[in-house]
C-alpha cells in the first residue's frame, strides 16, 4: 500500500474540510448521461450537467463517433506532432476555422489543457497576465505556469481592468488581458465590447474562455463573440470546448496563423500530449453540423431559462444576473446549501451544490444547469421541489 510520511496532516486537512462541509466525492452514473440519470443507484432528474443543448447522446453522434473508431481503432497513439493528428482531426480543424471565423485552429484534449497550454505558451517570465477575479481555475493556472506577472481585476469591472492596463505599462512588455466569456458559476457574460476597447487602447492581447457561451450563445451558437456582433478585424484568441454543448470532449484554440504556429512551436500541453481519438473529432464534426443547423434547440433552451426565471422570481427567490444556462441560486451559508441540495437529492432532483473556495466566502450556492432536452414540466416540478425544501430550510 503506497503511502506518505506526512499522511497523518493529510489525514488532519480531510477531516476539517469534511467538518467545513466542503469534502467532495466522487458519484457514479449508470447509463447515459442525460436530463434522467442514475447516480449511486437512485433515478434522478438531473439539473447539474453542461450538456446545453442535448447532443451527448445523439445518435448522429454516435453513429459518427462508432464508425470512424471502427475504421482507425480508439486510441491515437501518439501526439499530434508524431503520428496522432489523423485527417480527421485536420477535418474539424478547417470546419472550426469556418465557425469561428477566425485563421486557424489547434485542437487540445482538454479545455484545461488548452487554458494551461495558450497561456504558458504565449506567456513569459516579465510578461503581464491580467484576469477577472472569478476566472475559471484553469485560466489562473495558466498565469501561474507562465511565470508571467498576474494581477486580477473585481469581477467584470472595466474600470479597474482599465487601472490594471496602466499601472501593466504595456509599452515596456507583453501583456494579456484573459477572462471567462460566460463565468461557469455566475453564469453572467463578460462585457467584451468594452474589454476588448480597453486592451485595443493599451496595446494589450485578448484570451477569452468560451467553454460555456460556446454553441448557446447567438443565433448560430457562435458564442459570445456572435452574442455581442465582434467584428472579424478585432477577434480575440478564443478557447472553446466540446464537452459541454457539443456533448463530446477535447477543446480548440482559435486566432491568428502566428499565435497558432507559437502554440505548436511552444505550448507544452499540446507538444507532449497524445492526440484525442480520431473518434472523438469524427463525433465533434457530426455534433458541429447540430450545433449549426438545430437552431431550435437554443430557441428552446433559451425559453426553458426564462420559464425558470419567472418561476423562481414568483417562488420568491433570487437569482444571480443570467441569461444563460447557468442559473445560480445563492444561499450564502455551506451548511445550508448541502442541506437543500440534499433534501432536493431526496425528492430524485440533482442540482450542482458549489461551496468554496469554488466560490467566495459567504456565496455557497445551487447551481442549476438547464438544457434543450428538459421539458416545461421537469422546470415545473424542479420549481415545485425548491419552494417546497427551502421552506423547510427556512
Amino acid at each position: 500500500m503506497a503511502s506518505l510520511p506526512w499522511s497523518s496532516s493529510l489525514a488532519s486537512a480531510l477531516a476539517d474540510r469534511q467538518a467545513a462541509g466542503r469534502y467532495r466525492r466522487v458519484r457514479t452514473r449508470l447509463g447515459a448521461q442525460g436530463v434522467n440519470v442514475v447516480l449511486d443507484g437512485k433515478p434522478m432528474l438531473s439539473f447539474c450537467s453542461n450538456d446545453y443543448l442535448g447532443l451527448a447522446t445523439h445518435p448522429n453522434i454516435k453513429k459518427a463517433f462508432i464508425g470512424t473508431a471502427n475504421a482507425e481503432g480508439v486510441g491515437s497513439g501518439a501526439a499530434h506532432l508524431l503520428s496522432g493528428h489523423s485527417r480527421t482531426h485536420q477535418q474539424l480543424e478547417n470546419a472550426l476555422v469556418e465557425f469561428t471565423g477566425q485563421q486557424r485552429v489547434l485542437l487540445f484534449s482538454s479545455g484545461y489543457q488548452a487554458n494551461l497550454g495558450v497561456i504558458d505558451g504565449l506567456m513569459s517570465r516579465g510578461d503581464k497576465v491580467i484576469q477577472d477575479k472569478l476566472n475559471h481555475a484553469s485560466l489562473l493556472d495558466g498565469g501561474r505556469l507562465s511565470e508571467a506577472t498576474q494581477v486580477r481585476y473585481p469581477h467584470a469591472d472595466m474600470s479597474r481592468l482599465e487601472r490594471r492596463l496602466v499601472q501593466a505599462d504595456t509599452a515596456d512588455g507583453r501583456c494579456l488581458v484573459v477572462s471567462d466569456g460566460v463565468f461557469s458559476m455566475d453564469g453572467d457574460i463578460v462585457p467584451l465590447p468594452e474589454l476588448l476597447a480597453l486592451s485595443k487602447k493599451h496595446h494589450a492581447g485578448v484570451l477569452i474562455d468560451d467553454a460555456h457561451g460556446l454553441g448557446v450563445l447567438g443565433a448560430k451558437g457562435k458564442g459570445c463573440l456572435e452574442h455581442w456582433q465582434i467584428e472579424s478585424d478585432s477577434l480575440p484568441i478564443v478557447m472553446g470546448t466540446f464537452g459541454k454543448a457539443f456533448g463530446t470532449a477535447g477543446a480548440f484554440v482559435a486566432a491568428d496563423e502566428v499565435v497558432i504556429e507559437t502554440l505548436i512551436q511552444q505550448s507544452r500541453t499540446f507538444v507532449y500530449t497524445t492526440a484525442q481519438p480520431a473518434a472523438i473529432a469524427a463525433a465533434t464534426l457530426a455534433s458541429l453540423k447540430l450545433v449549426e443547423t438545430e437552431h431550435w434547440r437554443r430557441e428552446k433552451l433559451q425559453a426553458l431559462i426564462q420559464q425558470f426565471r419567472l418561476g423562481a422570481k414568483e417562488l420568491g427567490l433570487t437569482l444571480m444576473d443570467s441569461m444563460t444556462a447557468i442559473q445560480p441560486l445563492v444561499l450564502g451559508d455551506v451548511e445550508q446549501a448541502v442541506r437543500v441540495g440534499k433534501a432536493l437529492e431526496d425528492k430524485g432532483f440533482l442540482v450542482g451544490v458549489i461551496r468554496p473556495p469554488t466560490v467566495p466566502e459567504g456565496a455557497a450556492r445551487l447551481r442549476v444547469t438547464l438544457s434543450a432536452t428538459h421539458t416545461e414540466q421537469d422546470v415545473n416540478q424542479l420549481l415545485d421541489a425548491l419552494e417546497a425544501v427551502l421552506c423547510i430550510a427556512q
